[in-house]
Parts: C-alpha cells; structure tokens; sequence
C-alpha cells in the first residue's frame, strides 16, 4: 500500500511477496536509507558517517561494513569471541546467585551482560557493572533516548518547506547531539590513547578503526550505533523469550529437558559448543523473534531511483518500510499465529538469514542487519543459562498467564513493561 504524510509518499510491503520485490528484486534501486531531515544538517556528526545514516551504499558504506564483518562478525571473528561471551555470561549467573530471593529487572541483568561483551569487542574494557557503576554508568538511559529521539516524526520530513526556514525546527538535532556527545564521552579518552599508542596491532575493533584511517568523527558515529542496536536488540529480545518461556510450562520443561541431556548435570554450564546440539532452544529463538522482531519496521529505504514494483511505480526518493510484523502474524503465512509454537522450526529449513521473506526478522538484502551473526549466538546462550541455572518466580505469586504483554515502538519494539522475576537457583544433582 501506498500513503502520504504530508508530501512524503511512503510505499508499505506487508506480504512476502511485496517484501521480496523490495529486499530482492528490487534490492538496489530501493537500497537507499530514508535520513531525517534534521540529520542532515550540515556539519552533522551523524549524516552518512554510521551504516544507520548513510544513505546511499556507496564505497564508504561498503568500507563500514567490511570492517564490521572482518572485525566482528566474521566466523572466524565470533569464534576468537567465544571465551569473552562465556565468561561474561559465567559474570552474570554469579551475580544472579548473589540476588536469589529478590525481585530483578531481567533487562536491565541482559543489557549489562551485553553491553560488556561489547565494550572488550569494541575497546577492550567493561563499561558497567551490574549494581549500574563504572565509566559506561546511565549508558543504558542514554542510549534508550537517543533510540527515543531518533524516532520522533518530523514535520520538516512531511513537509520539506518547513525545513528551508529552519533546519531543526523542532530541535531533534540539538536533543540527540546532547545525548550523542554524553554517550561519546565515555570512551573518548580510551579511543585518544589508542591513537597515542606506536604500535598498529589491531586487539580490537575501534584499533581496526583507527588503523583504517577512521576520523573521530566517524568512530564515536559506528560505536553510538554499535552499542545502540546491539544492546537493545539483544535485551528487547532476551526478555521477550524469557516472557514466553514462563507463559508456555510445557515449552520452558521441553527446553530444560533438552538443555539437561545435552549438557548433563545441574552443575554443568551452557556453552557455545553445546547450541548447535540444542534444535529446541534454536526453535524458541526464533519463534520469538517472529512474535517479536526487535525492529518490526525494519529502518525506512529510500528509492535511489525511480522503478516499478509488482506493478506500481515507485518514484525515486519514495520512503519503503517493509512491515515484519504484520508478515510474520498473517495467517496466510503461519498456522495460528498468535500462538508460541516452537515446534514450528523443528525441522523446518527456515532460517533467518534472508532467504525466506515469510520470516525476515533481520531484515534481507544489501541492508540486512551486520550483527544478525553475533545475535544468533548470544541470545540463545544467554536465555539458556538463564533457564537451566534458576526457577524464575514472578512477584506476589502472579499466574504467568497474566503478565501484560503490551508493546512499546520508536525504533526497537520494547515490552512495555520490564518484565520483574526473582531468581531461584535451582537444585543441584
């Protein structure tokens, strides 16, 4: 379908036939990022500097991208990571140990878990620990508001004319360069002493930055992105599986069951090694993140040029968002698809790479999402070792059934209200 916002035409794909057309066929032409007006401002510290910004996938977006994949995401980077996520895991089950009994805020545990797995990939440091100290300490306030402010609808977007005469007319610029520069704060003086540093051995992903050349500007660009979309896509979708666990006993014992004969005794942990033996736990993954894609809208395209799609023409500069969330609910496309069915993956060739538009919770394409690699193992290890290691009681004896399910979207699609368990270690063989 078709709509307008002002003098904006937006071109919506709801159907894996559509989203094809646009992800696939039509992956070129319709490659073009949609950027805010206020984003390109001129001197923007954020316009066509991070893959996030960058309108066009051009050689600089080409580099962004080699050097996340080379960096990051590659198998062999992801498997150098391996001790790194375990041990940060192993971090956040000790601390759960210490809370048994009291009522926690599963997010906010996630969150720092990944957030320091991230900050030794990207700066080789932890930012925060897990009573919310240290040099990363209201990161994940920060972040959660420059995802808010990023969201907010512009009227110099609908109406291009209101931008002539003034550039920020709302000020969403100024707010988000507020925030942007308190978040970029924490680790300016990391990154300055690697720029001091003689030696050019890269030992972790801001060292490839720097050695390939990466301005100041462009760094602080690619971290605020980094930590943004990695934390929140992680956690958002980490809770949201724990969430549906609890309300579904028979797939959370099915899930234990599992976890129990592939890894042995309570005393054993979850490991990397042991996920590929785990089908059900990878059933769960991905059944959850097609109730709950972390970015049901997937970021807005943009036509770089004009071109017709199943018929219709799309004139060049047409703002495309392909609508996850409504594929992924059609009953057309899934039987009864409200429900957490894990079983449905068991066996199924369906991944989530790109390959079948039923279900692209990543998104497809040129733009598909760099950190899908990394996502696909964490998630799944973190939601394990939290299953296997601790019951998981809610507050005041509340039915699971009746935990409120309600949704909140600026770009990442959030339980609205954080989910609060009490851990209890459970017994030991």
């Amino acid at each position: 379908m078709s709509i307008r916002f002002g003098t904006r035409l937006v071109v919506v794909a709801s159907s894996p036939a559509a989203a094809a057309e646009v992800l696939k066929t039509h992956d070129r032409m319709l490659s073009g990022r949609f950027v805010s007006h206020p984003i390109r401002v001129e001197g923007s510290k954020l316009h066509n500097v991070s893959t996030a910004f960058l309108e066009e996938c051009d050689e600089n977006w080409k580099n962004v991208r080699t050097i996340y994949r080379g960096a990051l995401f590659s198998n062999k980077a992801l498997e150098s990571q391996v001790s790194l996520r375990e041990m940060k895991i192993r971090e956040m089950m000790q601390y759960l140990d210490t809370k048994k009994g009291q009522v926690i805020k599963i997010k906010f545990v996630v969150f720092v878990t990944a957030l320091n797995v991230l900050g030794n990939l990207l700066l080789s440091v932890d930012l925060i620990d897990y009573e919310g100290k240290g040099i990363g300490a209201r990161l994940s306030e920060y972040l959660r508001k420059f995802t808010e402010a990023g969201g907010i609808l512009e009227l110099s977007d609908l109406y291009p004319v209101v931008g002539i005469f003034c550039t920020d007319f709302q000020g969403t610029y100024k707010k988000l360069m507020g925030i942007f520069d308190t978040i970029c704060a924490v680790w300016g003086d990391i990154v300055q002493d690697k720029r001091k540093r003689d030696s050019l051995d890269a030992v972790d992903f801001v060292d490839d930055l720097v050695k390939n050349g990466f301005t100041d500007k462009h760094v602080n660009a690619v971290l605020v992105e980094t930590f943004g979309a990695g934390t929140e896509s992680t956690t958002a979708t980490s809770e949201w599986m724990l969430v549906e666990l609890l309300r579904n006993p028979q797939a959370l014992k099915k899930l234990r069951d599992e976890i129990s004969q592939v890894i042995g005794g309570m005393n054993n942990v979850v490991k990397e090694s042991d996920l590929p033996n785990l089908p059900y736990l990878e059933a769960c993954f991905k059944e959850t993140l097609r109730l709950h894609p972390p970015g049901p809208l997937l970021l807005p395209h943009r036509a770089v040029e004009t071109c017709e799609v199943m018929g219709y023409r799309i004139p060049k500069d047409t703002q495309v968002m392909v609508n996850m969330w409504t594929i992924a609910r059609d009953p057309k496309n899934w039987d009864d698809p409200s429900r957490f069915k894990p079983e449905r993956f068991i066996n199924s060739k369906m991944d989530y790479i790109g390959r079948y538009f039923e279900y692209i919770p990543f998104g497809s394409g040129r733009r598909v999402c760099a950190g899908q690699p990394l996502a696909s193992r964490f998630v799944p290890l973190v939601v394990a070792s939290l299953i296997h290691g601790f019951d998981w009681i809610l507050p005041n004896d509340m039915d699971p059934a009746q935990i409120d399910m309600d949704e909140i979207l600026d770009i990442t699609m959030f339980k609205n209200d954080p989910l609060l368990v009490i851990p209890k270690l459970r017994k030991r063989a």
